[in-house]
C-alpha cells in the first residue's frame, strides 16, 4: 500500500510529486499516457502570467502570484527554459479604458508587482508592431514565457530522483473507498493507498465523481493555436494581450523561449474530453482577431497549427481541497488558466495539506536541483569540438531544423523517465519542431528509439503512445 498516489502526470501532478518528494512517504503517480505531460499540458501557451486577470481574493489570483513569484528560481534549480519578458494588455478604444484601469487595479490588488498603466508613445517604443488603433496598455514586467514541456518533465524528473514511482499507460477505472484508505481499479491492476489527489485535468470530474455524491463537472475548454518559425520570432518581444472577455484573455501574440512566435487561443466549449482537432473556423478567428491588438502578423511563417484543452469548471476557481464526503481524497480540479504559472505554487499547496493530514517528516537528503538535456549551442566553438572528440553522437546531426543532435536524442532516451516515442524525443530535445515538422528527422529518431530501448522494433515506435504506431506494415506486403 502506498502512503500517497496522484492521478495524472501533467504539471500540477508532477509539482505535487516532486513537492510531496521531500518527505518520507511511498508515493506513485498513476498516468493514463505514455509519458507525462500527455494531456493538457502539451497544449498551451507557453505563458507565466503575472496575476492580473484573476479575480481578487480567489485561489486563483493567490496562487498565480504565487508561482509567478517561484518561476525563475525552479527554472534555474531544475535547468528549463524561461524569460521574464512582459507582458502587455491593449486598449484600442478609449470607451473601454475604464477595463483596462480595473484591470490595473486588480493587479495591484492581487500584489502583481510593478503593473502599470502606459500611453501610446511609450507602448510604441516596446512594440513598434502594435496595432494602430492602439491608445494605451496595461503593462506587467513580471509576465514570463516558460517552455512548458521541459518545466512538466523536470518537475517529473527530479520528483522520481527523489524516489517517487510513475506508472504509465495506466488509465484509472474506479476509485473504491477502503476502511483505511482507497483501492484504485486500474487496467493494469488495483493499486492500494492512504491518501488520493486527483491532478486528472479534464478528466478530474470523472475521478472525484467515482468517491462523492457532490458530483463535479469540467467543461474542455478547446483553444486553437498557430505556431510560426523562428523567422517571424522578433515580431513582438512581450507578451501581448487584448482586454479580457469572461470566456478568457482572448487572442494574444507572444514569442516563445525558443524563438518562435505564438498566436492564440481561441476559447470553444466542447463535449469531447480529446477533442484537440483544430479548425478551419478557429484557425480564421485566430488570424483575424490577432489584428486587433498586433498589426502585420507574418502568417506566410506559419509552420504547425494545434489545440489544447483548458480544464474550465463553471465557477472559473482552482479547486484545492479535501473532499467533504471523501476523507484523504484531494481534489486538484479546474486548473485551467493560469494554471502552468501557478503550479509550483499548487505543487507546494497540495504538499503542505498532506504534510499535515499525515505528519509528513522531511527527508534528510532531498535533491533539489535536476540538470536537463546538454545543448551543444550552449557551449562554445572550442567546448562543443571537444564535446565531439569524447562523444562523437554529439556530432551527428539528426533534426536539421533545431541543429538536435544524436547526442541529444541519446540523453532523452535514457535520462530517469526517458522519452520511449516520437513526441516524447520531441518535447525533450525539439527534434521534429522545426520548420519541416519531422518530415526529416522522423525515420532518423525512429531507428534510434528502436536500437536504445531493449524489445523495441520499427512496429513499437509510435507518435504518442497507444495506438499511434508508424509503422504498420512492409512494401508489398499482401493482404
Amino acid at each position: 500500500m502506498y502512503d500517497i498516489v496522484i492521478i495524472g502526470a501533467g504539471v500540477s501532478g508532477s509539482s505535487i510529486a516532486r513537492e510531496l518528494s521531500r518527505y518520507n512517504a511511498s508515493i506513485c503517480v498513476l498516468e493514463k499516457g505514455e509519458d507525462v505531460c500527455s494531456g493538457t499540458t502539451k497544449a498551451n501557451s507557453a505563458i507565466v502570467h503575472a496575476g492580473f486577470d484573476a479575480k481578487e481574493g480567489s485561489l486563483m489570483a493567490k496562487l498565480n502570484v504565487q508561482g509567478n513569484a517561484m518561476m525563475e528560481q525552479l527554472s534555474k534549480d531544475l535547468d528549463f527554459p524561461y524569460k521574464n519578458n512582459g507582458s502587455l494588455v491593449i486598449c484600442t478604444d478609449e470607451s473601454t479604458r475604464p477595463g483596462l484601469n480595473e484591470l490595473c487595479e486588480r493587479g495591484k490588488k492581487n500584489g502583481v508587482p510593478g503593473v502599470r498603466i502606459i500611453e501610446r508613445e511609450e507602448l510604441l517604443k516596446m512594440e513598434p508592431n502594435i496595432s494602430d488603433e492602439a491608445v494605451a496598455a496595461l503593462y506587467a514586467p513580471t509576465g514570463g514565457i516558460v517552455c512548458p514541456f521541459n518545466l512538466n518533465i523536470a518537475l517529473a524528473e527530479n520528483a522520481y530522483t527523489n524516489g517517487v514511482e510513475f506508472r504509465f499507460n495506466t488509465k484509472v477505472l474506479d476509485v473504491k473507498k477502503q476502511e483505511n484508505g482507497y483501492t484504485i481499479v486500474t487496467n493494469n491492476g488495483d493499486v492500494r493507498t492512504k491518501y488520493v489527489v486527483n491532478a486528472a485535468g479534464v478528466y478530474a470530474d470523472a475521478i472525484h465523481n467515482m468517491v462523492s455524491e457532490n458530483k463535479m463537472k469540467i467543461t474542455p475548454r478547446k483553444g486553437e493555436y498557430c505556431l510560426l518559425d523562428k523567422s517571424a520570432g522578433e515580431h513582438v518581444s512581450h507578451t501581448i494581450f487584448a482586454l479580457p472577455t469572461k470566456m478568457g484573455k482572448g487572442i494574444l501574440v507572444t514569442p516563445t523561449v525558443h524563438g518562435n512566435l505564438l498566436v492564440g487561443p481561441t476559447a470553444t466549449d466542447i463535449d469531447n474530453k480529446e477533442g484537440v482537432n483544430t479548425t478551419r473556423a478557429g484557425l480564421d478567428e485566430v488570424i483575424s482577431k490577432s489584428a486587433i491588438t498586433v498589426k502585420n502578423v507574418p502568417y506566410r511563417q506559419v509552420i504547425t497549427s494545434f489545440a489544447g484543452l483548458r480544464a474550465h469548471e463553471e465557477h472559473h476557481e482552482f479547486i484545492i481541497e479535501e473532499v467533504k464526503d471523501a476523507k484523504g481524497f484531494i481534489d486538484c480540479a479546474g486548473i485551467e488558466s493560469p494554471g502552468l504559472s501557478a503550479s509550483p505554487a499548487i505543487g507546494v499547496m497540495v504538499a503542505d495539506l498532506l504534510k499535515e493530514k499525515m505528519n509528513l517528516e522531511e527527508k534528510e537528503h532531498f535533491i533539489a536541483t535536476r540538470k536537463g538535456i546538454l545543448n551543444p549551442e550552449d557551449l562554445t566553438l572550442e567546448e562543443r569540438n571537444e564535446l565531439i572528440k569524447k562523444n562523437s553522437a554529439y556530432g551527428n546531426i539528426i533534426c536539421r531544423c533545431e541543429m538536435i543532435t544524436e547526442g541529444e536524442i541519446l540523453d532523452a532516451i535514457h535520462r530517469p523517465l526517458g522519452a520511449k516515442s516520437l513526441d516524447g524525443v520531441k518535447r525533450r530535445t525539439r527534434a521534429g519542431m522545426g520548420r519541416c515538422q519531422a518530415g526529416f528527422c522522423s525515420p532518423r529518431t525512429m531507428e534510434i528509439l528502436e536500437r536504445e530501448i531493449p524489445g523495441f522494433t520499427m512496429y513499437d515506435v509510435t507518435k504518442s503512445g497507444g495506438d499511434s504506431a508508424i509503422v504498420v506494415g512492409t512494401n508489398k506486403d499482401r493482404v
